[in-house]
Protein backbone atom coordinates (compact mmCIF):
# COMPACT_ATOMS: atom_id res chain seq x y z
CA UNK A 1 0.00 0.00 0.00
CA UNK A 2 1.38 3.40 -0.96
CA UNK A 3 1.65 6.27 1.50
CA UNK A 4 -1.16 8.06 -0.35
CA UNK A 5 -3.36 5.00 0.05
CA UNK A 6 -2.57 4.81 3.76
CA UNK A 7 -4.00 8.30 4.28
CA UNK A 8 -6.97 7.85 1.93
CA UNK A 9 -10.40 7.96 3.62
CA UNK A 10 -12.64 7.35 0.63
CA UNK A 11 -15.65 5.25 1.62
CA UNK A 12 -15.31 6.11 5.32
CA UNK A 13 -17.91 7.83 7.49
CA UNK A 14 -16.67 10.28 10.10
CA UNK A 15 -18.76 11.78 12.91
CA UNK A 16 -17.34 14.92 14.53
CA UNK A 17 -19.10 16.32 17.60
CA UNK A 18 -18.90 20.06 18.14
CA UNK A 19 -18.18 20.21 14.42
CA UNK A 20 -19.84 23.47 13.46
CA UNK A 21 -16.88 25.76 14.14
CA UNK A 22 -13.34 26.00 15.45
CA UNK A 23 -11.31 22.84 15.88
CA UNK A 24 -14.29 20.62 15.09
CA UNK A 25 -14.88 22.23 11.72
CA UNK A 26 -11.14 22.17 10.99
CA UNK A 27 -11.07 18.42 11.59
CA UNK A 28 -14.23 17.88 9.52
CA UNK A 29 -12.53 19.71 6.65
CA UNK A 30 -9.45 17.52 6.94
CA UNK A 31 -11.35 14.22 7.01
CA UNK A 32 -13.65 15.31 4.20
CA UNK A 33 -10.78 16.45 2.02
CA UNK A 34 -9.26 12.98 2.34
CA UNK A 35 -12.49 11.43 1.08
CA UNK A 36 -14.62 10.74 4.14
CA UNK A 37 -18.30 11.57 4.26
CA UNK A 38 -18.79 13.61 7.40
CA UNK A 39 -21.52 14.17 9.94
CA UNK A 40 -21.21 17.07 12.35
CA UNK A 41 -23.24 17.80 15.45
CA UNK A 42 -23.70 20.92 17.56
CA UNK A 43 -26.42 22.63 19.57
CA UNK A 44 -27.09 25.58 17.24
CA UNK A 45 -28.87 24.89 13.94
CA UNK A 46 -27.73 28.13 12.30
CA UNK A 47 -24.05 27.38 12.93
CA UNK A 48 -24.52 23.84 11.64
CA UNK A 49 -26.15 25.14 8.46
CA UNK A 50 -23.23 27.51 7.86
CA UNK A 51 -20.72 24.73 8.47
CA UNK A 52 -22.55 22.35 6.14
CA UNK A 53 -22.54 24.95 3.36
CA UNK A 54 -18.85 25.62 3.97
CA UNK A 55 -17.99 21.92 3.72
CA UNK A 56 -20.14 21.36 0.65
CA UNK A 57 -18.45 24.31 -1.06
CA UNK A 58 -15.24 22.27 -0.74
CA UNK A 59 -16.85 19.25 -2.36
CA UNK A 60 -17.33 17.39 0.93
CA UNK A 61 -20.43 15.30 1.59
CA UNK A 62 -21.76 16.57 4.92
CA UNK A 63 -24.83 16.04 7.06
CA UNK A 64 -25.77 17.72 10.32
CA UNK A 65 -27.39 16.62 13.56
CA UNK A 66 -28.63 19.20 16.04
CA UNK A 67 -27.86 17.80 19.45
CA UNK A 68 -27.04 18.66 23.05
CA UNK A 69 -24.93 15.66 24.01
CA UNK A 70 -25.05 16.63 27.68
CA UNK A 71 -28.57 15.18 27.48
CA UNK A 72 -27.30 11.62 27.72
CA UNK A 73 -30.66 10.11 26.83
CA UNK A 74 -30.46 11.69 23.37
CA UNK A 75 -27.24 9.89 22.40
CA UNK A 76 -28.73 6.72 20.86
CA UNK A 77 -31.00 8.83 18.65
CA UNK A 78 -28.08 11.03 17.57
CA UNK A 79 -26.10 7.98 16.49
CA UNK A 80 -29.08 6.55 14.60
CA UNK A 81 -29.54 9.84 12.76
CA UNK A 82 -25.95 9.69 11.52
CA UNK A 83 -26.16 6.02 10.57
CA UNK A 84 -29.47 6.45 8.76
CA UNK A 85 -28.02 9.23 6.60
CA UNK A 86 -24.49 8.02 5.92
CA UNK A 87 -24.14 4.42 7.14
CA UNK A 88 -22.06 2.93 9.93
CA UNK A 89 -19.58 5.27 11.59
CA UNK A 90 -15.94 4.41 10.91
CA UNK A 91 -14.33 7.41 12.60
CA UNK A 92 -15.61 9.10 15.75
CA UNK A 93 -14.10 12.43 16.79
CA UNK A 94 -15.19 13.41 20.31
CA UNK A 95 -14.66 17.14 20.15
CA UNK A 96 -17.68 18.70 21.89
CA UNK A 97 -16.69 20.26 25.18
CA UNK A 98 -17.32 22.96 27.75
CA UNK A 99 -15.31 25.00 30.21
CA UNK A 100 -16.02 27.21 33.24
CA UNK A 101 -13.67 29.60 34.94
CA UNK A 102 -13.60 30.11 38.72
CA UNK A 103 -11.07 29.82 41.58
CA UNK A 104 -10.88 26.26 42.88
CA UNK A 105 -11.89 27.28 46.40
CA UNK A 106 -15.07 28.92 45.09
CA UNK A 107 -15.85 26.61 42.17
CA UNK A 108 -19.65 26.26 41.86
CA UNK A 109 -21.21 22.78 41.73
CA UNK A 110 -23.20 23.70 38.63
CA UNK A 111 -20.00 24.62 36.77
CA UNK A 112 -18.27 21.41 37.81
CA UNK A 113 -21.24 19.26 36.78
CA UNK A 114 -21.70 21.03 33.44
CA UNK A 115 -18.08 20.49 32.44
CA UNK A 116 -17.88 16.90 33.64
CA UNK A 117 -21.17 15.88 32.09
CA UNK A 118 -20.25 16.99 28.57
CA UNK A 119 -16.48 16.48 28.61
CA UNK A 120 -16.48 13.06 30.30
CA UNK A 121 -19.92 11.47 30.61
CA UNK A 122 -21.22 12.33 27.14
CA UNK A 123 -17.89 11.40 25.55
CA UNK A 124 -17.96 7.95 27.15
CA UNK A 125 -21.59 7.12 26.44
CA UNK A 126 -21.38 8.34 22.85
CA UNK A 127 -18.26 6.26 22.28
CA UNK A 128 -19.89 3.25 23.91
CA UNK A 129 -22.96 3.60 21.67
CA UNK A 130 -20.94 4.02 18.47
CA UNK A 131 -18.67 1.16 19.44
CA UNK A 132 -21.53 -1.29 20.06
CA UNK A 133 -23.62 -0.09 17.08
CA UNK A 134 -20.97 0.40 14.40
CA UNK A 135 -17.41 -0.61 15.27
CA UNK A 136 -17.32 -3.79 17.34
CA UNK A 137 -19.67 -5.73 15.01
CA UNK A 138 -17.41 -4.89 12.04
CA UNK A 139 -14.14 -5.34 13.95
CA UNK A 140 -12.91 -1.94 12.83
CA UNK A 141 -12.93 1.68 13.95
CA UNK A 142 -11.01 4.81 14.86
CA UNK A 143 -11.84 6.91 17.92
CA UNK A 144 -10.17 10.29 18.37
CA UNK A 145 -10.78 12.04 21.68
CA UNK A 146 -10.01 15.73 21.84
CA UNK A 147 -8.31 16.27 25.17
CA UNK A 148 -5.98 19.22 25.84
CA UNK A 149 -2.55 20.02 27.17
CA UNK A 150 -4.60 21.18 30.16
CA UNK A 151 -5.14 17.49 30.85
CA UNK A 152 -1.39 16.84 30.89
CA UNK A 153 -0.19 19.69 33.11
CA UNK A 154 -1.20 22.38 35.56
CA UNK A 155 -2.17 25.92 34.68
CA UNK A 156 -0.48 29.28 34.53
CA UNK A 157 -1.60 31.38 37.51
CA UNK A 158 -4.19 33.36 35.55
CA UNK A 159 -6.07 30.26 34.36
CA UNK A 160 -8.63 28.99 36.86
CA UNK A 161 -10.26 26.08 35.06
CA UNK A 162 -9.88 23.14 37.44
CA UNK A 163 -12.95 21.28 36.16
CA UNK A 164 -11.77 21.57 32.55
CA UNK A 165 -8.27 20.35 33.45
CA UNK A 166 -9.69 17.49 35.48
CA UNK A 167 -12.05 16.47 32.70
CA UNK A 168 -9.31 16.50 30.07
CA UNK A 169 -7.06 14.45 32.32
CA UNK A 170 -9.92 11.96 32.53
CA UNK A 171 -10.17 11.92 28.74
CA UNK A 172 -6.47 11.09 28.44
CA UNK A 173 -6.75 8.10 30.75
CA UNK A 174 -10.09 7.05 29.27
CA UNK A 175 -8.24 6.90 25.94
CA UNK A 176 -5.57 4.62 27.36
CA UNK A 177 -8.02 2.33 29.11
CA UNK A 178 -10.38 2.00 26.14
CA UNK A 179 -7.50 1.44 23.71
CA UNK A 180 -6.38 -1.47 25.87
CA UNK A 181 -9.89 -2.91 26.07
CA UNK A 182 -10.98 -2.44 22.45
CA UNK A 183 -7.72 -3.33 20.76
CA UNK A 184 -8.99 -6.89 20.34
CA UNK A 185 -11.78 -5.44 18.18
CA UNK A 186 -9.24 -3.72 15.88
CA UNK A 187 -10.38 -0.32 17.16
CA UNK A 188 -7.76 2.39 17.58
CA UNK A 189 -8.43 4.89 20.37
CA UNK A 190 -6.20 7.96 20.61
CA UNK A 191 -6.34 11.49 21.95
CA UNK A 192 -5.22 14.79 20.51
CA UNK A 193 -4.15 17.39 23.08
CA UNK A 194 -4.30 20.83 21.48
CA UNK A 195 -2.42 23.72 22.99
CA UNK A 196 -3.64 27.27 22.60
CA UNK A 197 -5.80 27.69 19.49
CA UNK A 198 -7.76 30.94 19.21
CA UNK A 199 -11.46 30.06 19.40
CA UNK A 200 -14.76 31.36 20.69
CA UNK A 201 -14.11 29.45 23.93
CA UNK A 202 -10.59 30.80 24.44
CA UNK A 203 -10.84 34.32 23.00
CA UNK A 204 -11.37 36.12 26.30
CA UNK A 205 -8.35 34.41 27.80
CA UNK A 206 -6.20 35.25 24.79
CA UNK A 207 -7.34 38.88 24.83
CA UNK A 208 -6.33 39.23 28.48
CA UNK A 209 -3.18 37.12 28.60
CA UNK A 210 -2.19 36.42 25.00
CA UNK A 211 1.30 37.92 25.17
CA UNK A 212 2.26 35.97 28.30
CA UNK A 213 0.85 32.78 26.82
CA UNK A 214 2.82 33.26 23.63
CA UNK A 215 6.04 33.58 25.61
CA UNK A 216 5.53 30.01 26.91
CA UNK A 217 5.34 28.49 23.40
CA UNK A 218 8.74 27.55 21.90
CA UNK A 219 7.46 27.98 18.31
CA UNK A 220 6.16 31.45 19.27
CA UNK A 221 2.78 30.99 17.60
CA UNK A 222 -0.70 29.88 18.53
CA UNK A 223 -2.36 27.02 16.71
CA UNK A 224 -3.86 27.97 13.37
CA UNK A 225 -6.64 26.90 11.04
CA UNK A 226 -4.65 23.97 9.59
CA UNK A 227 -2.51 22.86 12.51
CA UNK A 228 -4.75 20.03 13.73
CA UNK A 229 -5.52 18.61 10.30
CA UNK A 230 -2.48 16.42 9.73
CA UNK A 231 -2.60 14.77 13.15
CA UNK A 232 -6.33 14.12 12.77
CA UNK A 233 -5.92 12.40 9.41
CA UNK A 234 -3.02 10.33 10.73
CA UNK A 235 -5.08 8.96 13.61
CA UNK A 236 -8.21 8.48 11.49
CA UNK A 237 -6.54 6.59 8.65
CA UNK A 238 -4.64 3.37 8.03
CA UNK A 239 -1.47 5.44 8.31
CA UNK A 240 -2.04 5.34 12.07
CA UNK A 241 -3.23 1.73 12.33
CA UNK A 242 -0.41 0.75 14.71
CA UNK A 243 -0.95 3.77 16.99
CA UNK A 244 -3.37 3.38 19.89
CA UNK A 245 -3.72 4.60 23.46
CA UNK A 246 -1.64 7.71 22.76
CA UNK A 247 -2.16 11.35 23.73
CA UNK A 248 -0.49 13.54 21.11
CA UNK A 249 0.17 17.16 22.09
CA UNK A 250 -0.29 19.63 19.23
CA UNK A 251 0.90 22.67 21.15
CA UNK A 252 3.91 24.31 19.51
CA UNK A 253 6.12 22.76 22.19
CA UNK A 254 4.37 24.28 25.21
CA UNK A 255 4.71 21.15 27.32
CA UNK A 256 8.47 20.92 26.81
CA UNK A 257 9.21 24.57 27.46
Amino acid sequence: MSVKQLFDLNGKVAFITGGSRGLGLQMAEALGEMGARVAISARKENELAQAKAHLEDQGITAVTVTADLSNLESIPDVVEQVVSQLGDIDILVNNAGATWGAPAEDYPPEGWMKVMNLNVNALFFLTQTVGKRCMIPRNSGKVINIASIAGLSGNPEHMQTIAYNTSKGAVVNHTRALASEWGRHNINVNALCPGFFPSKMSQGLLDAHGEKMLERIPLKRFGGEEDLKGATVLLASEAGRHITGQALAVDGGTLVA
